[in-house]
């Protein structure tokens, strides 16, 4: 992975990636968090060829993870740096295959394939009828389950940032999260039953 070749040598070895991103969020120096994200690129790589199976299109998304944390790292203390940008690159190719599934135009579908069960048009249906199932589960949810399950997985919020803009304690948080996953299951369980 020799296409960020610039970021290298930037990484203070003084300071751990904890300091370095504090300094980051202060700075705003692009270099420094290039070298801090430098050494993880083949990680990032590798989760985005496993998801999108193209080389150009990982390498590509490689860059613009790094796009998307200048700006989410602005904004998210992150304890953890390796295993939330792990989360972050699989965010991302999931969101990516979504789109690609979700958005499908007139020219991919000939007219008489709009008319065959198990098309792109049926199976964006069937999708459309799930996120609709998923959204009535949510709403069904425990408020502070609601809350906790929004905030950690729509706004990649971590831990401490939810108890900090939620009140509740660390542990009351992951239960939240745990609790509400589990009661989401077996809500969308019961639909797939129906």
């Amino acid at each position: 992975m020799k296409f960020l070749k610039w970021f290298q040598g930037r990484k203070d070895p003084s300071f751990s990636e904890a300091e370095q991103l504090s300094l980051y969020r202060l700075t705003g120096d692009i270099q420094l968090l290039g070298a801090l994200y430098q050494p993880y690129m083949e990680m990032v790589f590798a989760v985005c060829y496993k998801y999108l199976r193209e080389e150009a299109e990982s390498k590509d998304a490689v860059m613009q993870i790094f796009e998307k944390i200048i700006t989410d790292l602005k904004t998210h203390e992150v304890d953890h740096f390796r295993s939330w940008l792990h989360a972050v690159a699989r965010n991302y190719c999931l969101m990516q295959i979504r789109a690609k599934r979700v958005f499908v135009t007139t020219e991919e579908l000939d007219e008489n394939q709009a008319e065959i069960p198990g098309n792109a048009y049926e199976a964006h249906e069937k999708a459309d009828a799930k996120f609709t199932v998923l959204e009535s589960c949510m709403n069904a949810l425990a408020k502070e389950q609601r809350t906790a399950i929004e905030k950690f997985y729509m706004q990649e919020k971590c831990y401490r940032e939810i108890s900090a803009e939620t009140g509740f304690d660390l542990n009351k948080v992951k239960s939240c999260i745990q609790n509400g996953k589990r009661n989401l299951k077996i809500c969308m369980e019961k639909d797939e039953k129906a």
